[in-house]
């Protein structure tokens, strides 16, 4: 009975560390977070952003908000419309599909004066892409394997 709990075990972390360390959370600007007077391009030029990895961008509302923008709006710093900004301070974008993204401070000038971030998503690579679950069955899994240990 004891090694069927190991075997689970042993299962759940083989299944869960690979999927938790693939995908990341990236904070926007890193311990600068998301404000004035920063570079974001710069910032972007090294980094590899991946289909799967979450976007944290940090900020004091309401002194700033993130939109998600396309090319044309990205270049005029055109904002959608006010309901659809992010306005939380802590806001969780994830990247869900490979290609270029756009975000934008819509408070007063902000984008005009450079608070503005593109980025270009790519796709796991063809050997991670078979072990990356989506994280409510790396839930379901870290449950199921607590259960199984605890019966």
């Amino acid at each position: 009975m004891a090694s069927n709990k190991l075997v689970t075990l042993i299962a759940a972390v083989l299944i869960l560390l690979p999927a938790m360390a693939m995908a990341k959370d990236i904070v926007v600007g890193d311990d600068s977070g998301w404000k004035l007077n920063f570079d974001y391009q710069a910032w972007a030029k090294d980094k590899v952003f991946q289909v799967g990895d979450t976007l944290v961008f940090k900020y004091k509302p309401p002194t700033h908000n993130v939109y998600k923008v396309d090319g044309a709006g990205f270049k005029d710093c055109t904002k959608p419309a006010a309901n659809e900004a992010l306005t939380s301070g802590n806001d969780k974008v994830e990247l869900k599909a490979a290609g270029k993204k756009w975000y934008i401070c819509g408070v007063s000038d902000h984008c005009d004066q450079g608070m503005k971030l593109t980025l270009n998503v790519t796709e796991k690579s063809s050997a991670a892409r078979g072990i990356i679950f989506p994280r409510s069955q790396v839930f379901g899994v870290a449950i199921f394997a607590i259960v199984a240990i605890v019966m």
